[in-house]
């Protein structure tokens, strides 16, 4: 309670000074560093256009909050929380949002991140984000978790661009981050808009994101129900037509990719023995079977069993 206050102060404080002032400038490295001493942002070598900076040895980690990777098992945790934290903060703000390209395919497979992955991608509607952005950008938001006595801090970053309609700005197409303060890893949040030369075009419920991705609105809404790493989700109500388009039929199927194949008993990918396992793996029991059936709209509400422990509400 006491850093969500904190974070109620700062946001009026903030919201007050942007009513006399509005600046487009970056969140540079000193006024959002918590640990580092040196920027191991790209800042310096992008272009000045470009608004995130992902870090110069990785680029699904933020320079400005660590200047190294994780091992494979620490990552995998650090991700679960990144995506739990975002789900529920997101909730409790009341901005919809949805799972999208890899986390999508992960969520298809067993309900959790795919464990080759290192981000996680997820989308909203430009109205929802504009929400988030008048009322909450660059707020912190502090997460209790059991072994931690400091928990850990996210910050949720919109970038000034999002509302640049059209994908012809190609070094701003991801509109938001939620990131990890204490190890860099983030979620990257691009919204959905009206695509208006399609509609122009005769093409009805025409949908795009900046990073050239197009939808039409009857494969994404209604939006359906599900649970993603044992936290409540909404994902594209025609998933498994959108991953085909994204990723080719076969991925809905083919049990064995980047080195893991599918255990179909206790429903999770693990490192093909006889390959020499990612850095910093470790065996991890299961925590039981995921497994979900959708319904089909109009069936009525259902129950889902999901396994692993809920990520604690912030504070």
């Amino acid at each position: 309670m006491y850093s969500r206050s904190l974070s109620l102060i700062y946001l009026a404080i903030s919201l007050a000074f942007s009513i006399l002032r509005v600046v487009r400038a970056d969140a540079d490295f000193l006024s959002v560093r918590v640990g580092m001493l040196t920027d191991k942002s790209g800042k310096g070598g992008d272009k000045k256009e470009k608004y995130f900076h992902e870090s110069i040895f990785h680029p699904h980690y933020d320079g400005r909050f660590t200047d190294h990777t994780l091992g494979y098992d620490e990552r995998q945790g650090h991700l679960v929380a990144l995506v739990q934290s975002y789900l529920s903060t997101m909730a409790d703000l009341g901005a919809q949002t949805w799972l999208m390209h890899g986390t999508l395919m992960g969520w298809w497979w067993n309900r959790k991140i795919l464990p080759w992955d290192s981000d996680i991608d997820v989308q909203m509607s430009v109205e929802t984000l504009s929400y988030v952005a008048k009322y909450y950008n660059m707020s912190v938001f502090h997460f209790k978790k059991q072994g931690e006595p400091n928990g850990r801090d996210y910050m949720i970053e919109i970038n000034p661009d999002f509302a640049t309609e059209g994908p012809n700005d190609h070094l701003n197409m991801i509109d938001a981050r939620w990131i990890d303060m204490s190890v860099g890893l983030f979620i990257d949040i691009t919204s959905v808009r009206p695509n208006v030369t399609a509609r122009n075009e005769g093409v009805q419920g025409a949908l795009m994101c900046k990073d050239k991705h197009h939808y039409l609105e009857e494969e994404l809404f209604p939006l359906r129900d599900s649970f993603f790493e044992g936290i409540p989700v909404k994902v594209p109500y025609e998933y498994a037509q959108l991953l085909e388009q994204e990723y080719g039929k076969a991925s809905l199927t083919r049990t064995e990719f980047q080195r893991h194949q599918f255990n179909q008993t206790l429903l999770r990918w693990e490192p093909i023995k006889g390959i020499r396992r990612p850095k910093g793996f470790r065996p991890v029991a299961a925590t039981g079977k995921d497994k979900e059936q959708l319904r089909k709209p109009g069936s009525g509400p259902r129950v889902i069993p999901v396994g692993g422990k809920m990520f604690n509400q912030p504070h």
